[in-house]
Order: C-alpha cells, then sequence, then structure tokens
C-alpha cells in the first residue's frame, strides 16, 4: 500500500506539473526541465538504485552511437534484457532488491533503449536503401528521408540522455518512440491540441475504477487464495470462481494505473497530433506529412492523443473474444513486441512463442508471468476453432448467445490464467491448480479434441455430399 500512495502522488504531481510544463515553447528549455524533472522523479523513487539505469542508459547510448548499425539493435536488446535479468535476481544474489516502482522504471527504460536502436537501425536501413536508390537512375518512388531519421542518424549522448530520463513516461510509460518525443519538444502541437480536456476525460473514469479496486479488493482478497481456510474449508467451486473477482482486481489496478500514466503525457501534449495524421498507440502518425500542417494555421485542426493511448478499457470489456481483447490491452507495449520482436524474428512458425516469451522475460523472472503470458497461445487456437465452427456463420438470436458464450469463455480463459500472474510462485501456483484439479486446462484439451473431431466430421459430411452431388449429375 506504501507503494502504491508513493506512485500515486508521484503520478499526480507530474500530471499537474504538465500544466506548467507546456508553458516552455524554447525545445532546449522543454528537454532541460523535462529531464530535470525526470530525474528527481527517479531519484526520489530509487534512491541509490537509479545507478542502475544511469548505467544501462551509458551502455545503450555508447552501442547505439559507436557500435555498427546493422547490429546496434540486437547488441542493444541483448545488454538491456540481459541485465534486466540481473537487476530483479539481485535478492537471490544476497543483495537489497530494488523497491518496486524502481523495477517499472527500469522496464521502461528497456524498452525505450533497445526501441531507439531499431529505429537507428531502421534509418540506416532506409538510408542505404535511398542512396541506392539515387545511384539507379532507373529506379522510381524511392523513399526519402524525413527529419526524423536524419535525427537519429546524427544522435548525441545527451539527445539519448534527455529522452531516457523525460519526466513524461519514465515511472510508469507508456513506450513513446524517439520521433514521438522529437515531435513533442520541436513541433507546436501541444500548445494547439486541448490537453486539459483530454486529461479530464480520462481522470473523470479513474474514480470509478480505483472504488472497484478497493472495494472487491477488499471482500475478496488475492491473499486469501494463498490462506489455508481457502483449500481446507471452501468447496472446489468457490476455489474456481474465485478467479474471477482476482481477475477483476486486477483489471481495475491496470485501468487506473495507466489512464494516470496517459494523464501525464496528456497533460504535457506529448502524443498529440492532428486527427489528419492518422496517429495508432505507439507508433504516432501514420502519414509523413503530418508535420506540414504544424505551422500552418489557416484552418483549426482536431487533435488527439491516440499515439500514447495505452489501454482501450471500453472495448477490453466488451469485446467477445480472447484475442480481440488482447489487441485493446496494454498497447503501446504491443506495438514494441509487434514492430521489434514479432516483425523481426525470421522465423513465422515460432515468432508468436518467442514475442511471448519476450514479454514474460520483459514482465519478470517470477513463473507466474510465464504460466500466464506464454499459456494464451495454447489457448488461442481453441477460440479460433470454435469461432470458425459455430460463430462465424451465425446470424440472430442463435449469434447472441454464442457471443455471450465467447465473452463468458474470454475471460475465463482470462481469469485462470491470470491467478498464475498475481500468485507469482511454482509452488503457490500449482497448490492452486492442484486444488481445483487443473480445470481450465482438463476443459481446454477436451474441447480442442472435440473441436477437431466435430471439424473432421463436417468435412467428411461435406466430402459426402459433394459426391452424391457429383453422382446424382453423372445419372442425369
Amino acid at each position: 500500500m506504501k507503494d502504491d500512495i508513493i506512485y500515486l502522488v508521484l503520478l499526480g504531481s507530474c500530471i499537474g506539473f504538465g500544466q506548467f510544463y507546456r508553458k516552455f515553447t524554447d525545445p532546449e528549455q522543454r528537454k532541460l526541465v523535462g529531464t530535470g524533472v525526470g530525474l528527481l522523479v527517479v531519484l526520489s523513487v530509487s534512491g541509490s538504485h537509479m545507478l542502475h539505469m544511469l548505467f544501462c542508459y551509458l551502455v545503450s547510448a555508447l552501442l547505439i552511437i559507436y557500435a555498427s548499425r546493422k547490429v546496434c539493435h540486437l547488441a542493444c536488446f541483448g545488454f538491456m534484457f540481459g541485465y534486466l535479468f540481473f537487476f530483479r535476481s539481485l535478492s537471490f544474489l544476497g543483495y537489497d532488491a530494488p523497491p518496486g516502482h524502481t523495477n517499472m522504471i527500469q522496464m521502461i527504460l528497456t524498452l525505450k533503449l533497445v526501441g531507439l536502436a531499431f529505429e537507428v537501425n531502421n534509418a540506416h536501413t532506409k538510408s542505404k536503401t535511398v542512396a541506392d536508390g539515387q545511384k539507379d537512375t532507373a529506379a522510381v518512388a524511392q523513399p526519402s528521408l524525413t527529419e526524423a531519421d536524419r535525427a537519429l542518424l546524427k544522435l548525441s549522448m545527451l539527445d539519448i540522455f534527455h529522452y531516457s530520463f523525460n519526466y513524461v513516461g519514465v515511472l510508469t510509460g507508456p513506450y513513446i518512440t524517439f520521433k514521438t518525443y522529437r515531435d513533442a519538444m520541436y513541433l507546436p502541437f501541444s500548445g494547439k491540441a486541448d490537453c486539459i480536456g483530454a486529461t479530464v476525460d480520462k481522470l473523470k473514469v479513474i474514480p470509478l475504477y480505483a472504488g472497484l479496486f478497493l472495494l472487491v479488493s477488499y471482500i475478496w482478497p488475492l491473499q486469501y487464495a494463498t490462506s489455508a481456510e481457502f483449500y481446507e474449508e471452501r468447496s472446489f467451486l468457490y476455489r474456481l470462481m474465485y478467479v474471477w473477482p482476482t481477475f477483476f482486481i486486477f483489471r481495475m489496478r491496470i485501468y487506473t494505473g495507466i489512464l494516470l500514466s496517459e494523464c501525464v503525457c496528456t497533460m504535457a501534449g506529448v502524443g498529440a497530433y492532428p486527427k489528419l495524421a492518422g496517429s495508432k498507440p505507439g507508433h504516432g502518425p501514420s502519414r509523413d506529412d503530418y508535420t506540414i500542417t504544424a505551422t500552418d494555421d489557416s484552418a483549426p485542426l482536431e487533435y488527439d492523443f491516440e499515439t500514447v493511448r495505452n489501454i482501450d478499457v471500453i472495448n477490453t470489456e466488451r469485446c467477445w473474444t480472447f484475442r480481440e481483447a488482447m489487441k485493446y490491452w496494454n498497447m503501446c507495449v504491443q506495438y514494441w513486441m509487434a514492430m521489434y520482436v514479432y516483425k523481426r524474428f525470421p522465423s513465422k512458425k515460432y515468432r508468436t512463442l518467442v514475442t511471448l516469451a519476450v514479454s514474460a522475460i520483459w514482465h519478470g523472472v517470477y513463473a507466474g508471468y510465464y504460466f500466464c503470458i506464454c499459456g494464451a497461445p495454447f489457448y488461442l487456437p481453441i477460440e479460433d476453432l470454435y469461432v470458425k465452427l459455430f460463430l462465424k456463420d451465425a446470424t440472430g438470436q442463435k449469434r447472441t448467445v454464442l457471443n455471450v458464450l465467447c465473452w463468458i469463455s474470454k475471460f475465463f480463459a482470462f481469469s485462470y490464467l491470470g491467478i498464475a500472474f498475481l500468485l507469482l510462485t511454482v509452488d503457490k501456483i500449482w497448490y492452486y491448480y492442484s486444488s481445483v484439479y487443473h480445470f481450465g486446462y482438463v476443459l481446454w484439451i477436451v474441447l480442442y479434441g472435440a473441436g477437431v473431431l466435430i471439424a473432421k466430421q463436417r468435412k467428411a459430411n461435406a466430402r459426402r455430399e459433394a459426391k452424391v452431388g457429383q453422382d446424382g449429375a453423372k445419372q442425369d
């Protein structure tokens, strides 16, 4: 609870500071002030453990600037994730474990520095393509380097330092690219967007999520799931259904934290772009000509903060399937995983599993993260199979009933896998799953087997009907 109070105070202070921060119009002043406040936040949370972040910055910056741009992204990835594992293993080595929120700072710093190395690699590859295209007079429609690309190719240690420690997102994210950070420093969108309105819209719903978190965690505390009474006096059905309130508590906590983190960005004007730029979470503008509107005052434009939108609460809760819900959860981190792990991994066969494994490693060293995150690819084929068998062609009331069943299955899967994420250690996870006779896993195996049999039977029936039709046509 103490950590949560510190977390809320710091986030609240950062949100309030955004109103003052937006008044700095000089890019160099914005950089210095933002980094100064960011360092103060890191120091107040981490104390002497701040040295870990400074060391990671130093090594990664040297790799990004001085290593070959063909491999700097791989070297930085290996170093940062290796150090993240070491950082979390300090308590096992006999040293004091860093505070919980220091771990979050290290997690975000890992995404930023590795992501920056990939951005540099992309800019380098693009510059080579442009150079080759200029030599080839027959080439047409060659890409051109943007201002962001040129900035990435001439990064300095100071540029990387400012990006790493600016107070916006330094504590809990969301992840923003160097291009988004640079736009926030140099483009005037923060002075044109309705930053206060966007922040207030998010703040309005936070008391609801926070209140539900406190209420439900008081009635069904997670700690009860580790008590002797829970296993000795409660029924099998009670223990099985307990995953629902525990995952509800987890969702409300995450919704509150992520929306507060988004408010830090919106109040500071970071991630503000004209709507016509077609911004996407994590990525930013999907159009390269958005900077043309930066100095164009001929017509008022609408602005949004899609770039820093990290979660879509309504669609997460309302969508019917597990697969859909994953798209709306932690979207900026998902963008990072998709761009720098999934799309870059050479084997299409294993890229999904590798991406989820990297996500689990990023979350922590506890077995619960692997049970939960790496369990998703085993549930998804079952859901896909039943959607194809029953939901795809259903209409009317039948469709509604099947959608509701799919929604219940989605949240049961999230909750059943999520209990491992919360219990963390192998002994607690195994003890709980054993107490419910591994009901979820057994159910999914049975469902998958039944689904495969139904699919085969339908194919056999279709072939039989086709054959009968062909025989009838021949007789005619």
